[in-house]
């Protein structure tokens, strides 16, 4: 029997469609953990985010695989959470192998550069290696590793909301204009004439030359 070919209806435009809904802010972000109890004791003990939940389950709810799991979650002070698996093999995630490690993070706010420095010494203290504290003019940060090679950042913000509101109106044309270059830097590249990565049209750091990602 031949095939039935039909028509794939098109997506409707987003004008048509209903507003967005308001996302008020994360709700929790994901990681393996090799261990559930040498992750409680990074982020309950040493960072002071309390263990909230804990759901186990041998099914994956939204897939249906078989996968057995505990999957547990810190509170942060806004109502927000950092939550782990532990799939119960003493396996960690493995790091992308086209990333370098400082890219992928998660930061969290304290409220001023002592907190900051007082985490600092809370860490090492604790034997963990930290990076900062850094002066990215707007905050500032310390970088640090927990047990599972995720990497963290926990950041004093010191511009206030004028500032940031400033910085939020050329947002748009800054990655316009980053995005039109890159759409001509394909175009290089495809006609084997582009160097090996885009730089970006301005260098908002220029003190920092051979140092650590941010």
């Amino acid at each position: 029997m031949a095939a039935v070919m039909t028509e794939k209806t098109p997506a409707p435009a987003l004008s048509q469609l209903p507003a967005p809904a308001r996302i008020e802010q994360l709700h929790h972000y994901a990681y393996r953990a090799k261990d559930a109890e040498e992750t409680r004791h990074f982020y309950e003990d040493i960072l002071g985010l309390p263990l909230y939940h804990i759901i186990q389950s041998d099914h994956v709810p939204s897939t249906g695989e078989y996968c057995p799991y505990t999957h547990f979650f810190f509170r942060l002070q806004d109502g927000s959470f950092i939550a782990f698996f532990d799939l119960g093999n003493d396996e960690a995630a493995l790091p992308s192998p086209n990333t370098p490690l400082w890219v992928n993070h998660i930061s969290f706010r304290v409220n001023t550069v002592a907190d900051l420095e007082a985490m600092k010494a809370r860490l090492e203290a604790d034997g963990i290696e930290v990076l900062g504290v850094t002066d990215h003019h707007i905050f500032k940060s310390i970088y640090f590793f927990d047990p599972n090679g995720v990497r963290l950042e926990l950041t004093a913000q010191l511009a206030d909301e004028f500032e940031m509101l400033q910085e939020s109106k050329t947002a748009h044309a800054r990655l316009a204009e980053w995005t039109a270059r890159k759409q001509q830097w394909r175009q290089e590249r495809a006609a084997g004439r582009a160097a090996d990565a885009l730089k970006p049209q301005q260098n908002d750091r220029p003190e920092v030359t051979g140092k650590p990602g941010s």
